[in-house]
């Protein structure tokens, strides 16, 4: 399930949580209770099985005290890549208010020269 290199990375943060657990000496069964979850969900996330859901991460670690590291697992400022492509494509431009207005004018005038001719005999075209 998924790419080979995910298997270390999430049996390294298993591990993490598992030190992070003991260091605070909370016992598996608390941890469960405290999030609101199973032993078997504390257990397989500890192992690194990427089966279990993020929520159950994310409960894990407000009880470990650690929650604003989920937040800042992917923080958009530290994204090398991401800022060199932004910047490479340069800045995004939108249409002003006053670019709207006048095609929203060109659209009504538009409609005004497409509207049926009637001829005094009723018929129209």
């Amino acid at each position: 399930m998924g790419s080979p290199k995910t298997k270390p990375a999430l049996e390294r943060l298993g591990h993490d949580i598992r030190n992070a657990r003991l260091r605070r000496r909370i016992t598996v069964a608390d941890l469960a209770v405290r999030a609101e979850t199973s032993a078997s969900s504390i257990a397989r996330l500890e192992r690194g099985d990427p089966g279990v859901a993020i929520g159950t991460l994310a409960d894990v670690l407000v009880v470990l005290g650690l929650l604003e590291r989920l937040a800042d697992l992917i923080d958009i400022r530290k994204d090398d890549l991401g800022l060199a492509l932004t910047a490479k494509q340069g800045p995004l431009r939108g249409r002003s208010f006053a670019a709207r207005l006048k095609k929203q004018k060109t659209r009504t005038e538009e409609k005004q020269d497409r509207q049926d001719v009637v001829d005094p005999d009723g018929a129209s075209f």
